[in-house]
């Protein structure tokens, strides 16, 4: 069975009011057949009645540079002495909003986005976020090397959306915005203009999340709604089909700041926990305040 583009854009017309923007995070082996036109379907489907789809489309495995000696700042949530590879990249070679890239990580619908005819890209060397549709324009503005998420917040202020296709609460970039506004302070990175000179900017806090704590999940999943006939992964919805996520970028903003300073203060116990092992927790934990 082939899911169809109708059948896809009934799913997105019960999910996502018409007119405004919505962030989404997808992953298309979650549905379990195959979808007409592949990911451009799903993105037609998402784009009718008007809505504008944003999804991030990092680059950082193409652009990420070694930090300068001089530029070094600590508990930055990485590991100086094993820097970045540069040396199969040619002279001259930097992010430019053009640049059709993303990370293959990023999944088929961001690359689809990047190829849709009067697509916008934020202005950000490793996590720019792209957008096509009639909000575009200003979604893609909002970002800048010193406002990474600058997208995310023109989102929540158009009163957009977050969807969640096959994919958990651990990959919504939204939770990095709730971290820096619970008083996280984001890490710094480095990439390198088109002359080769590196610059430093504003870059991405704690990786995804594995745990998310009871409280924050039973927030979040007030704001989701299933749709029952989504094809899915068994045993993540009900009747062995997961289920389509909808939070709503303001609705979710409250829980998040209560949750994630929680969650990054201390080391969470028992089976299956979130454990600070990582270079970004082990030092972003000590940045959280509130």
């Amino acid at each position: 069975m082939t899911l169809s583009v109708p059948q896809l854009a009934a799913v997105a017309d019960e999910l996502l009011p018409p007119g405004r923007p919505v962030m989404v995070h997808a992953s298309l082996r979650s549905f379990g057949e195959p979808v007409e036109g592949g990911p451009d379907g799903v993105l037609d489907a998402l784009l009718g009645r008007g809505r504008t789809v944003l999804v991030p489309a990092f680059t950082e495995s193409f652009f990420l540079a070694a930090a300068p000696a001089h530029l070094r700042p600590g508990r930055n949530g990485t590991d100086y002495a094993t820097p970045p590879d540069e040396s199969a990249r040619p002279p001259g070679h930097a992010f430019r909003v053009d640049c059709g890239l993303v990370d293959p990580a990023m999944g088929a619908l961001p690359a689809a986005v990047l190829a849709r005819g009067g697509v916008h890209r934020g202005l950000h060397p490793l996590d720019s976020f792209a957008a096509v549709g009639p909000l575009a324009a200003g979604l893609a503005a909002a970002q800048s090397p010193s406002d990474v998420y600058g997208p995310v917040r023109a989102l929540a202020a158009a009163g957009g959306t977050v969807l969640l296709l096959g994919v958990g609460l651990s990959r919504m970039t939204a939770l990095h915005l709730a971290e820096q506004r619970s008083g996280r302070r984001l890490f710094v990175r480095w990439a390198r203009r088109p002359g080769g000179e590196v610059f430093r900017f504003l870059f991405r806090g704690f990786p995804p999340v594995r745990a998310v704590p009871a409280p924050l999940r039973r927030d979040a999943d007030g704001a989701r709604l299933a749709v029952d006939g989504l094809p899915g992964r068994p045993g993540a919805g009900g009747g062995g089909r997961r289920a389509a996520g909808r939070p709503d970028a303001d609705a979710l903003r409250g829980p998040l700041l209560r949750g994630l300073p929680r969650l990054h203060r201390r080391r969470p116990r028992g089976a299956g926990a979130a454990r600070l092992t990582c270079a970004g927790c082990q030092f972003g934990v000590h940045t959280v305040t509130g």
